[in-house]
């Protein structure tokens, strides 16, 4: 059994010989913070009120910790192209390889589908409130969503010489977005806008469990999945074994806090007031720059860099 696997290993090794190896650590690291950080689970996670932390530290102890260890484990084994789906086909059989391919090949389609919507809401956030309108638009989804796929269908014909870069400005867009997001209630405090801001407060949930579980599940398995995909690049990857683990470590503490002061910025600036769960960040970058003389030119040009993440990402 153990030789199979080897022989196995080897010959995708040798297939993955004569990809190109564009992939270096830095943008190993920056694909990471990419394929995981969304802008919508800030939104979600608001939706807890205070108790958003006490969540957020829940699923990094039992989803994202554990879910990053495996990763770790499994690509210093197996340094494959094709990551999770040839960790499935070696480990257990050609089908479970196939599931494991089919449900990302899925997943693909939902996420293409969804950056259409995610990328129109975020113009029409830039545009201002004579764009309202397109989100609601059928023709004006569907065109913007053809446009995504026909451009995404190019950069895949290009390959990750031209992809990584992409990557790399959709998770600098996504850095300087929400640097601005997390820096915004320490401005509003400066300028008396803001009473109290306390990002890290910890409080228990007063909802119903079943709304609880249902909020954790999205922080958990929606937020924080994702270190898995960077994997499936191995054989693209300059040192595989040494460079994809060092990615997920570098990248957990960094995502973590994005994710929970993001939150904690939406909260202060949103509080009880509706949040919009499909652009909370673009929401909560109006509100916070509304008493700007160029507030509107500054949130255009944020939410313009969360579409250019949005793109990069899908």
């Amino acid at each position: 059994m153990s030789s199979e696997l080897n022989r196995a290993e080897r010959d995708v090794q040798e297939h993955s010989v004569a990809l190109k190896k564009p992939l270096g650590l830095r943008d190993l690291v920056l694909t990471q913070i990419l394929f995981v950080v969304g802008s919508t689970w800030v939104g979600a996670a608001a939706k807890l009120g205070h108790a958003h932390l006490f969540f957020w530290l829940l699923a990094i102890l039992f989803f994202y910790i554990p879910q990053a260890a495996v990763v770790i484990y499994l690509n210093r084994l197996m340094p494959l192209e094709g990551g999770i789906y040839q960790w499935a086909k070696l480990g257990f059989n050609e089908f479970a390889g196939f599931i494991v391919a089919w449900n990302l090949w899925l997943l693909s389609i939902t996420v293409i589908a969804l950056g259409g919507m995610f990328t129109t809401t975020n113009i029409s956030y830039a545009i201002g409130s004579s764009a309202a309108w397109m989100p609601s638009s059928k023709w004006c989804v569907s065109l913007i969503s053809a446009a995504l796929v026909i451009g995404l269908g190019w950069a895949c014909v290009r390959g990750l010489s031209l992809g990584k870069w992409l990557h790399n400005v959709g998770a600098f867009a996504m850095f300087v977005v929400y640097a601005a997001l997390i820096l915004l209630p320490l401005l509003g405090l400066a300028r008396g806008e803001l009473k109290t801001y306390q990002p890290l407060q910890l409080a228990l949930p007063t909802m119903s469990i079943f709304y609880c579980f249902n909020i954790f599940s999205k922080l958990s398995v929606g937020a924080l999945s994702g270190f898995e995909y960077v994997a499936i690049l191995a054989g693209e990857a300059r040192a595989p074994a040494r460079d994809i683990g060092r990615s997920v470590l570098i990248a957990s503490p960094v995502i973590a806090l994005m994710f929970i002061l993001g939150t904690s910025s939406v909260l202060a600036f949103v509080g009880n007031n509706p949040i919009d769960l499909i652009g909370p960040v673009p929401q909560t970058l109006r509100l916070g720059l509304q008493s700007f003389p160029i507030a509107g030119a500054v949130a255009s040009v944020g939410i313009l860099l969360m579409a250019t993440r949005t793109i990069a990402s899908t």
